[in-house]
């Protein structure tokens, strides 16, 4: 089981990026998706969730409205386009998932939420300059 993530880079301020986490191993359809992100000195916090249950997504306070999170099934891969970028926004990007139920209401406000996952892929780097 793997994930990888990629589209990571650096953009000015209001730009945008979208983020790919390709799976392998497993079937993505089945379990529900979550993007990470960590912030140098910072714990990691999850900032969008993709629901299996309902199909709802949902997302941190602070990017609801600028980002948004997709599959593709066909390609197994999950997305995150970000618009509207902020320097807070600067932070390594993570994808993960479980084969396990997990609540994304959880993912996207709980500060420990990340401990309750068990399938990471590699982080990508977005850098957003003022």
């Amino acid at each position: 089981v793997q994930l990888q993530a990629s589209g990571g880079g650096l953009v000015q301020t209001g730009g945008s990026l979208r983020l790919s986490c390709e799976a392998s191993g497993f079937p993505w359809d089945y379990y529900a998706i979550a993007w990470f992100r960590q912030a140098p000195g910072k714990m990691r916090e999850g900032v969008s969730c993709l629901s299996v249950s309902d199909g709802k997504t949902y997302y941190k306070e602070s990017v609801e409205g600028r980002f948004t999170i997709s599959r593709d099934s066909g390609k197994n891969t999950a997305y995150l386009q970000m618009d509207n970028l902020k320097p807070g926004d600067t932070a390594v990007y993570y994808c993960a998932s479980d084969v396990s139920p997990f609540p994304c209401q959880v993912i996207v406000t709980s500060p420990s939420a990340a401990a309750g996952l068990n399938v990471w892929g590699k982080g990508t780097q977005v850098t957003v300059s003022s």
